[in-house]
């Protein structure tokens, strides 16, 4: 009888909760909030910028370099574009040209322009081309003509 009575409060006990009706409560509120604000915009433009210039040299066999650059302060943007030639890389073509076209006597003296290479040559024994002469007879217009000899030259670019 006591197991009886156990489980019917047991099968009460679990059901009840399942049955059991909630509890609603309505409410309302109104709330209402006045506010004054004051408030100033400040827009300020974007930093002024000075771009500098893309300057290329489209054909790969020219003998120039393209220099650009640019500056800027608040109040004034600068910029700048050129081209400088190298002297060096046109004397090297020229001689090359030469040397295709069958001038290897020209073609030395072209390169021989350059202080260095005259500079190895002498030291080579095989003096500089110049004025149509070659070996003993150019090593001694050289000699009585050191004014002739090419000097380091600094670039005018």
């Amino acid at each position: 009888m006591t197991k009886k009575i156990a489980s019917a409060v047991l099968f009460v006990m679990v059901l009840s909760p399942a049955m059991a009706q909630p509890i609603v409560t309505d409410s309302t509120s109104r709330s209402t909030t006045d506010s004054t604000s004051n408030s100033t915009t400040t827009v300020k433009s974007p930093p002024p910028t000075a771009v500098a210039p893309a300057v290329t040299v489209i054909n790969s066999d020219v003998c120039a370099v393209g220099v650009s650059g640019a500056a800027q302060t608040q109040i004034l943007g600068i910029s700048f574009g050129a081209t400088m030639t190298d002297k060096n890389c046109e004397r090297l073509k020229l001689a090359r040209s030469m040397y295709d076209m069958g001038m290897k006597v020209a073609a030395v003296a072209t390169l021989c322009q350059d202080e260095r290479v005259f500079t190895a040559m002498m030291n080579a024994g095989t003096p500089c081309p110049v004025d149509g002469k070659i070996g003993e007879q150019a090593k001694t217009i050289w000699e009585n003509n050191p004014e002739r000899i090419p000097q380091k030259v600094k670039s005018k670019d």
